[in-house]
């Protein structure tokens, strides 16, 4: 077996974490079976994401996103404000504003200082304004879209106790969702702040998920349940999310934090 070498930069969003790995120099490839060990927080460094950055064609870099089962996803909204503090910082982009590629298209992002890094997030694409899945005896009402990666959110009277792993797992794995889904637990504060517990498909529950915190905004702006400006809340944090609507692209405000670097060899 050959071996596998690569320095690595631990870093989270609110708690939702990530191994970040610069390969804009030097190609690296990794295994599912590989990324999945690593993933582990016991026998490995431990993550929700591994964020792989490349050279792009059409923007600034290019971002790889694996889950820690080393399954491979479209995008990341915590993630990429992570890779966009990781390149600021080690200088790879001088600039505090850039365009991080994924499988999800392009994202524009603007560095106002490590707590505040606004994403871009794309127009949400909505397949279902408002649905009902009944699995196991037990209704969901819930609405589902898509922000280049598919999301269903559900609207909770609390979310203290939600089971969120078997519900998350039970709504992702429903034939509804041929590619799985994130599936997002909100309880509605006021009109401008909700709190919010996501599951995540390859993951399962993470401290915070940014792409499911646009989709939680978005589907509360189109039941009429939200402003247009909305605080976020995750168990270690807050996000601010905006979205005019119709047409308009969502705005994602968050912090990048980085926890410490480290190098990986296997012969």
């Amino acid at each position: 077996m050959p071996s596998t070498s690569f320095h690595f930069t631990k870093m989270h969003g609110l708690g939702n974490d990530f191994v970040i790995v610069n390969a804009t120099d030097h190609p690296l490839v990794l295994s599912s079976p590989l990324i999945a060990q690593l993933g582990h927080r016991h026998t490995g460094i431990g993550f929700d994401q591994l964020l792989m950055i490349e050279p792009s064609q059409q923007a600034d870099f290019f971002c790889r996103i694996f889950n820690a089962d080393g399954s491979e996803a479209e995008q990341c909204g915590n993630g990429l404000r992570c890779v966009a503090r990781f390149v600021h910082e080690k200088k790879l982009q001088t600039s505090s504003h850039l365009r991080i590629e994924t499988r999800a298209g392009v994202f524009p992002v603007m560095i106002r200082d490590y707590d505040h890094i606004r994403v871009t997030m794309g127009v949400p694409q909505i397949q279902e304004k408002y649905i009902e899945l009944k699995i196991a005896e037990k209704l969901f009402r819930l609405s589902v879209l898509s922000l280049g990666n598919p999301h269903a959110i559900i609207k909770i009277e609390s979310i203290a106790a939600v089971p969120v792993l078997d519900w998350g797992t039970a709504i992702s794995e429903h034939h509804f969702f041929p590619q799985g889904a994130n599936v997002g637990f909100m309880q509605i504060i006021t009109p401008q702040h909700i709190r919010l517990r996501a599951f995540e498909r390859g993951v399962g529950e993470t401290y915070a998920c940014g792409s499911n915190a646009c989709a939680a905004v978005a589907a509360g702006i189109l039941n009429g349940w939200l402003d247009h400006r909305v605080k976020v809340e995750f168990k270690l944090g807050y996000l601010e999310i905006e979205w005019a609507g119709e047409d308009k692209p969502l705005q994602m405000t968050g912090p990048a934090v980085r926890v410490f670097e480290g190098n990986y060899h296997r012969t």
